[in-house]
Protein backbone atom coordinates (compact mmCIF):
# COMPACT_ATOMS: atom_id res chain seq x y z
CA UNK A 1 0.00 0.00 0.00
CA UNK A 2 1.26 3.25 -0.87
CA UNK A 3 1.38 5.77 2.19
CA UNK A 4 0.90 9.44 1.14
CA UNK A 5 4.02 11.97 2.01
CA UNK A 6 1.42 14.25 3.96
CA UNK A 7 0.53 11.35 5.92
CA UNK A 8 4.04 10.43 6.73
CA UNK A 9 4.69 14.39 7.35
CA UNK A 10 1.59 14.69 9.98
CA UNK A 11 2.79 11.60 11.89
CA UNK A 12 6.14 13.11 11.94
CA UNK A 13 5.29 16.25 13.38
CA UNK A 14 2.86 14.81 15.85
CA UNK A 15 5.75 12.30 17.47
CA UNK A 16 8.02 15.51 17.16
CA UNK A 17 5.68 18.13 19.23
CA UNK A 18 4.98 14.29 21.42
CA UNK A 19 8.91 14.41 22.16
CA UNK A 20 8.86 17.66 22.70
CA UNK A 21 6.47 18.48 25.25
CA UNK A 22 8.04 15.69 27.57
CA UNK A 23 11.35 17.33 27.16
CA UNK A 24 9.66 20.82 28.36
CA UNK A 25 8.51 18.83 31.13
CA UNK A 26 9.76 20.57 34.17
CA UNK A 27 11.45 17.68 36.94
CA UNK A 28 10.26 18.86 40.29
CA UNK A 29 12.20 16.79 43.26
CA UNK A 30 9.97 16.13 46.10
CA UNK A 31 11.39 14.79 49.85
CA UNK A 32 8.12 12.70 51.54
CA UNK A 33 7.61 10.35 54.71
CA UNK A 34 4.18 9.32 53.18
CA UNK A 35 3.42 5.73 52.78
CA UNK A 36 3.50 5.56 48.57
CA UNK A 37 -0.29 4.13 48.56
CA UNK A 38 -0.82 8.00 49.51
CA UNK A 39 1.67 10.28 47.98
CA UNK A 40 1.42 8.33 44.46
CA UNK A 41 -2.08 9.15 44.61
CA UNK A 42 -1.22 12.90 45.75
CA UNK A 43 1.32 12.92 42.41
CA UNK A 44 -0.90 11.42 40.16
CA UNK A 45 -3.40 14.10 40.93
CA UNK A 46 -0.95 16.75 40.52
CA UNK A 47 0.42 15.91 37.30
CA UNK A 48 -3.02 15.31 36.13
CA UNK A 49 -3.62 19.20 36.57
CA UNK A 50 0.07 20.11 35.99
CA UNK A 51 1.09 18.24 32.68
CA UNK A 52 4.35 20.15 31.86
CA UNK A 53 5.49 19.49 35.63
CA UNK A 54 6.92 15.99 36.36
CA UNK A 55 7.32 15.37 40.57
CA UNK A 56 10.53 13.23 41.40
CA UNK A 57 9.70 11.21 44.50
CA UNK A 58 12.71 10.43 47.42
CA UNK A 59 10.75 9.02 50.52
CA UNK A 60 12.35 7.80 53.50
CA UNK A 61 11.26 7.78 57.81
CA UNK A 62 11.05 11.18 58.89
CA UNK A 63 14.10 11.64 61.24
CA UNK A 64 16.05 10.47 57.61
CA UNK A 65 14.28 13.00 55.57
CA UNK A 66 14.96 15.94 57.82
CA UNK A 67 18.28 15.08 58.39
CA UNK A 68 19.08 14.80 54.68
CA UNK A 69 17.79 18.19 54.25
CA UNK A 70 19.58 19.47 57.05
CA UNK A 71 23.02 18.12 55.57
CA UNK A 72 22.11 19.40 52.15
CA UNK A 73 21.24 23.18 53.47
CA UNK A 74 24.15 24.12 51.15
CA UNK A 75 23.65 22.50 48.19
CA UNK A 76 19.69 21.61 48.04
CA UNK A 77 18.73 18.55 45.88
CA UNK A 78 15.36 18.90 46.85
CA UNK A 79 12.66 21.58 45.47
CA UNK A 80 9.63 20.73 47.58
CA UNK A 81 8.76 18.84 50.59
CA UNK A 82 4.97 17.04 50.66
CA UNK A 83 4.71 15.01 54.04
CA UNK A 84 7.02 16.01 56.90
CA UNK A 85 6.31 16.75 60.64
CA UNK A 86 5.40 19.98 61.85
CA UNK A 87 7.63 19.07 64.83
CA UNK A 88 10.98 18.74 61.84
CA UNK A 89 9.43 21.46 59.60
CA UNK A 90 9.98 23.88 62.82
CA UNK A 91 13.58 23.20 63.15
CA UNK A 92 14.27 22.87 59.07
CA UNK A 93 12.36 26.83 59.55
CA UNK A 94 14.60 28.02 62.12
CA UNK A 95 17.93 26.38 60.15
CA UNK A 96 16.77 28.48 57.12
CA UNK A 97 16.39 25.93 55.01
CA UNK A 98 12.42 26.79 53.74
CA UNK A 99 11.24 29.43 51.56
CA UNK A 100 8.32 31.18 52.37
CA UNK A 101 5.25 31.29 50.69
CA UNK A 102 1.25 31.90 50.83
CA UNK A 103 -0.82 29.53 48.86
CA UNK A 104 -3.76 30.95 46.99
CA UNK A 105 -6.36 28.94 49.13
CA UNK A 106 -4.34 29.94 52.59
CA UNK A 107 -7.80 31.67 54.05
CA UNK A 108 -9.07 27.99 54.02
CA UNK A 109 -6.51 26.75 56.18
CA UNK A 110 -7.31 26.18 59.93
CA UNK A 111 -5.09 28.65 61.56
CA UNK A 112 -3.49 25.57 64.09
CA UNK A 113 -2.22 24.01 60.39
CA UNK A 114 -0.59 26.68 59.13
CA UNK A 115 2.77 28.63 59.92
CA UNK A 116 1.47 31.68 61.74
CA UNK A 117 4.21 33.88 59.87
CA UNK A 118 3.07 35.76 56.56
CA UNK A 119 3.86 34.44 54.42
CA UNK A 120 4.05 31.49 55.88
CA UNK A 121 7.35 28.80 55.43
CA UNK A 122 4.75 25.61 55.56
CA UNK A 123 1.19 24.41 55.41
CA UNK A 124 -0.40 22.07 57.28
CA UNK A 125 -1.62 18.56 55.39
CA UNK A 126 -3.64 16.60 57.55
CA UNK A 127 -2.60 15.00 61.08
CA UNK A 128 -2.51 11.89 63.16
CA UNK A 129 -2.24 11.13 66.80
CA UNK A 130 -1.39 8.33 69.34
CA UNK A 131 -3.04 5.02 69.40
CA UNK A 132 -2.33 1.26 70.46
CA UNK A 133 -2.92 -1.18 67.63
CA UNK A 134 -3.68 -4.48 70.04
CA UNK A 135 -3.81 -7.67 68.28
CA UNK A 136 -7.13 -9.28 70.63
CA UNK A 137 -6.04 -13.06 69.23
CA UNK A 138 -2.61 -12.62 70.64
CA UNK A 139 -3.35 -10.84 74.08
CA UNK A 140 -5.99 -13.43 74.59
CA UNK A 141 -3.37 -16.54 74.06
CA UNK A 142 -0.92 -14.57 76.75
CA UNK A 143 -3.85 -13.83 78.97
CA UNK A 144 -3.14 -9.38 78.56
CA UNK A 145 -5.65 -7.43 79.36
CA UNK A 146 -6.84 -4.56 77.61
CA UNK A 147 -4.48 -1.11 78.51
CA UNK A 148 -6.59 1.63 78.70
CA UNK A 149 -3.89 4.05 80.41
CA UNK A 150 -0.05 4.57 79.12
CA UNK A 151 0.54 3.61 82.53
CA UNK A 152 -1.07 -0.49 81.69
CA UNK A 153 1.84 -0.79 79.43
CA UNK A 154 4.93 -0.69 82.29
CA UNK A 155 3.27 -3.25 83.71
CA UNK A 156 5.68 -7.07 83.69
CA UNK A 157 3.47 -9.11 82.07
CA UNK A 158 3.82 -6.88 79.29
CA UNK A 159 7.44 -7.68 79.32
CA UNK A 160 9.10 -8.25 75.78
CA UNK A 161 5.50 -7.82 73.60
CA UNK A 162 5.65 -4.06 72.95
CA UNK A 163 6.94 -2.69 70.36
CA UNK A 164 7.55 1.09 70.14
CA UNK A 165 8.68 3.68 67.18
CA UNK A 166 12.30 4.91 67.40
CA UNK A 167 11.79 9.02 68.12
CA UNK A 168 15.34 9.48 66.58
CA UNK A 169 14.13 8.23 62.96
CA UNK A 170 10.07 8.50 63.38
CA UNK A 171 7.99 11.24 63.98
CA UNK A 172 5.61 9.12 65.27
CA UNK A 173 7.73 8.13 68.00
CA UNK A 174 8.69 11.21 69.05
CA UNK A 175 5.38 12.91 69.49
CA UNK A 176 5.03 10.01 71.65
CA UNK A 177 7.87 10.85 73.91
CA UNK A 178 7.50 14.63 73.66
CA UNK A 179 3.32 13.97 74.90
CA UNK A 180 4.34 12.33 77.60
CA UNK A 181 7.09 14.96 78.79
CA UNK A 182 4.48 17.54 78.41
CA UNK A 183 1.84 15.42 79.96
CA UNK A 184 3.59 15.01 83.30
CA UNK A 185 6.74 16.40 83.45
CA UNK A 186 10.59 15.78 82.71
CA UNK A 187 10.93 13.72 85.87
CA UNK A 188 7.66 11.37 85.82
CA UNK A 189 7.49 11.11 82.32
CA UNK A 190 11.12 9.76 81.65
CA UNK A 191 10.29 7.43 85.06
CA UNK A 192 7.17 5.84 83.24
CA UNK A 193 9.66 5.45 80.19
CA UNK A 194 12.17 3.67 81.97
CA UNK A 195 9.59 0.82 82.94
CA UNK A 196 8.01 1.12 79.63
CA UNK A 197 11.86 0.12 78.50
CA UNK A 198 11.97 -3.15 80.40
CA UNK A 199 8.43 -4.13 78.46
CA UNK A 200 10.04 -3.06 75.02
CA UNK A 201 10.89 -5.49 72.63
CA UNK A 202 12.59 -3.15 69.99
CA UNK A 203 12.35 0.38 69.15
CA UNK A 204 11.51 0.31 65.58
CA UNK A 205 12.52 2.62 62.12
CA UNK A 206 8.96 3.66 61.25
CA UNK A 207 5.76 4.85 62.70
CA UNK A 208 3.51 2.34 61.17
CA UNK A 209 5.66 -0.94 61.59
CA UNK A 210 4.45 -1.13 65.16
CA UNK A 211 1.25 -1.21 63.99
CA UNK A 212 2.04 -3.85 60.99
CA UNK A 213 3.79 -6.27 63.54
CA UNK A 214 1.07 -6.34 65.94
CA UNK A 215 -1.78 -6.84 63.22
CA UNK A 216 0.41 -10.01 61.99
CA UNK A 217 0.40 -11.62 65.49
CA UNK A 218 4.45 -10.70 65.62
CA UNK A 219 4.11 -8.67 68.47
CA UNK A 220 0.48 -8.05 70.72
CA UNK A 221 1.13 -4.52 71.37
CA UNK A 222 2.27 -2.37 69.03
CA UNK A 223 2.70 2.21 70.33
CA UNK A 224 1.86 3.96 67.04
CA UNK A 225 -0.71 6.31 65.32
CA UNK A 226 -5.00 5.87 64.67
CA UNK A 227 -4.09 5.68 60.86
CA UNK A 228 -2.00 2.86 60.72
CA UNK A 229 -4.57 1.39 63.22
CA UNK A 230 -7.22 1.90 60.31
CA UNK A 231 -5.05 0.47 58.00
CA UNK A 232 -4.60 -3.07 59.94
CA UNK A 233 -8.52 -3.02 60.60
CA UNK A 234 -9.39 -2.59 56.62
CA UNK A 235 -7.23 -5.22 55.68
CA UNK A 236 -9.00 -7.56 58.28
CA UNK A 237 -6.83 -7.88 61.13
CA UNK A 238 -7.38 -8.70 64.57
CA UNK A 239 -6.51 -5.30 66.17
CA UNK A 240 -8.27 -2.80 68.32
CA UNK A 241 -7.30 1.03 68.01
CA UNK A 242 -7.33 2.01 71.75
CA UNK A 243 -7.01 5.81 72.91
CA UNK A 244 -5.70 6.17 76.44
CA UNK A 245 -7.56 7.80 79.18
CA UNK A 246 -5.04 10.37 79.46
CA UNK A 247 -4.70 11.61 75.88
CA UNK A 248 -1.63 11.20 73.77
CA UNK A 249 0.69 13.53 71.13
CA UNK A 250 -0.21 14.25 67.50
CA UNK A 251 1.32 15.77 65.19
CA UNK A 252 0.46 16.76 61.23
CA UNK A 253 2.31 16.43 57.89
CA UNK A 254 3.45 19.51 55.90
CA UNK A 255 3.72 21.16 52.63
CA UNK A 256 6.85 23.57 52.23
CA UNK A 257 9.18 25.22 49.41
CA UNK A 258 13.02 24.26 50.10
CA UNK A 259 14.74 27.20 50.02
CA UNK A 260 17.49 27.47 47.03
CA UNK A 261 15.33 25.39 44.55
CA UNK A 262 15.63 26.03 41.01
CA UNK A 263 12.33 25.50 40.04
CA UNK A 264 10.50 28.28 42.19
CA UNK A 265 7.64 28.64 39.81
CA UNK A 266 6.50 24.72 39.67
CA UNK A 267 7.47 24.51 43.42
CA UNK A 268 4.84 27.10 44.09
CA UNK A 269 2.35 25.81 41.93
CA UNK A 270 2.83 22.45 43.96
CA UNK A 271 2.42 24.52 47.37
CA UNK A 272 -1.09 25.68 45.67
CA UNK A 273 -1.97 22.01 44.18
CA UNK A 274 -1.03 20.88 48.01
CA UNK A 275 -2.96 23.53 49.91
CA UNK A 276 -6.31 23.14 47.78
CA UNK A 277 -9.49 21.96 48.06
CA UNK A 278 -8.89 18.82 46.12
CA UNK A 279 -5.72 17.68 47.90
CA UNK A 280 -7.63 17.87 50.76
CA UNK A 281 -10.06 15.74 49.81
CA UNK A 282 -7.18 13.42 48.27
CA UNK A 283 -6.07 13.88 52.06
CA UNK A 284 -9.32 13.16 53.67
CA UNK A 285 -9.65 9.71 52.30
CA UNK A 286 -7.37 8.50 54.57
CA UNK A 287 -7.74 10.72 57.39
CA UNK A 288 -10.24 12.81 59.83
CA UNK A 289 -8.19 16.00 60.33
CA UNK A 290 -7.51 17.78 57.59
CA UNK A 291 -6.07 21.48 56.95
CA UNK A 292 -9.11 22.74 54.87
CA UNK A 293 -11.55 24.10 56.82
CA UNK A 294 -15.66 22.34 55.69
CA UNK A 295 -13.99 18.97 54.68
CA UNK A 296 -15.63 16.27 56.35
CA UNK A 297 -14.35 12.83 56.44
CA UNK A 298 -15.88 9.05 56.73
CA UNK A 299 -13.78 6.76 57.56
CA UNK A 300 -14.54 2.85 58.22
CA UNK A 301 -12.92 1.69 62.03
CA UNK A 302 -11.87 5.52 62.46
CA UNK A 303 -11.51 5.69 66.75
CA UNK A 304 -14.56 7.92 68.12
CA UNK A 305 -12.92 10.32 70.48
CA UNK A 306 -9.66 11.05 68.87
CA UNK A 307 -9.75 14.62 68.34
CA UNK A 308 -10.70 14.85 72.57
CA UNK A 309 -8.08 13.05 73.07
CA UNK A 310 -5.19 15.68 71.56
CA UNK A 311 -3.46 16.87 74.16
CA UNK A 312 -2.52 20.77 73.85
CA UNK A 313 0.61 19.92 72.20
CA UNK A 314 3.27 22.72 72.09
CA UNK A 315 4.97 22.31 68.61
CA UNK A 316 7.33 25.04 69.34
CA UNK A 317 8.63 23.69 72.22
CA UNK A 318 8.79 20.21 70.69
CA UNK A 319 10.68 21.28 67.86
CA UNK A 320 13.33 23.70 70.27
CA UNK A 321 13.87 20.59 72.67
CA UNK A 322 13.92 17.96 69.97
CA UNK A 323 17.97 17.65 69.94
CA UNK A 324 18.04 17.66 73.71
CA UNK A 325 15.23 15.18 74.33
CA UNK A 326 16.67 12.47 71.50
CA UNK A 327 20.05 12.56 73.03
CA UNK A 328 18.65 11.50 76.83
CA UNK A 329 16.70 9.32 74.80
CA UNK A 330 19.07 7.26 72.70
CA UNK A 331 22.02 7.61 75.80
CA UNK A 332 18.76 5.28 78.23
CA UNK A 333 17.32 3.14 75.49
CA UNK A 334 19.61 2.80 72.65
CA UNK A 335 20.59 -1.30 73.24
CA UNK A 336 16.93 -2.32 71.99
CA UNK A 337 17.12 0.18 68.66
CA UNK A 338 16.01 -1.97 65.36
CA UNK A 339 19.51 -2.96 63.59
Amino acid sequence: MRIRPMLVLAAGLVLAAGAALAQAKTKLTVYSTLVPEYINDFKQGFEADNPDIELSLWRDSTGIVAAKLVAEKDRPQADAIWGLAVTNILQLDQLGILDPYAPRSLDRIKANFRDPKTPPAWVGMEAWAAAICFNTLEAEKKGLKRPSRWADLADPAYKGLVLMPDPASSGTGYFHVSAWIQLWGEDRAWAFMDRLHDNVAMYVKSGTKPCRMAASGEFPVGISYELAGVAAKQGNSPVEILIMEEGGGWDMDTAAIVKGTKHPEAARRLMDWAASEKANRLYARFATMVAMKGIETDIPFYPKGLEESLIRNDFLWAASNRERILKDWQRRYEAKLEK
